[in-house]
């Protein structure tokens, strides 16, 4: 019974380690053909919103850069308990982005939403994975 309760907790682990990679992967290109009309997979409408809405496509550059070089960074120093925050971070994204759109009265994508809540989750569950982890084998 404890081994049938150990491999379940190895193959819930490679799931979501699994999924985080898959969500990063996501993260980084989805932002980053944010900049082009033909390959976005977001609409910023920005015939309508001009200069507002290419401030989110740039935001979104943003994002990509500084989502690689955080993966940069944690496989380095194999620090991946990081990614807590990021995903923390991620999913307030969603909060912010419904402000911006009120504040300067642009349309957001609600596909946005979806992203930010899939990616941030992604990151969250890794992240705590992995400080999980490492509290483990602190007490070891």
């Amino acid at each position: 019974m404890r081994a049938m309760t150990a491999n379940s907790v190895q193959y819930a682990r490679y799931v979501i380690e699994a999924n985080f990679y898959f969500s990063l992967a996501i993260l980084i290109f989805g932002s980053a053909v944010s900049v082009s009309d033909s390959y976005s997979i977001f609409e910023f409408n920005a015939d309508i919103y001009g200069e507002l809405a290419n401030n989110l496509r740039m935001m979104m550059i943003y994002l990509a850069f500084t989502a690689l070089l955080v993966f940069v960074y944690c496989f380095i120093t194999k620090q991946n308990q990081y990614y807590l925050l990021v995903g923390f971070f991620l999913i307030a994204m969603i909060g912010s982005l419904e402000f911006y759109g009120q504040v300067n009265n642009v349309e957001i994508d609600p596909n946005l939403d979806t992203f930010f809540f899939y990616t941030g989750v992604s990151h969250f569950l890794f992240g705590g994975m992995e400080k999980i982890k490492q509290l483990r084998l602190s007490d070891n």
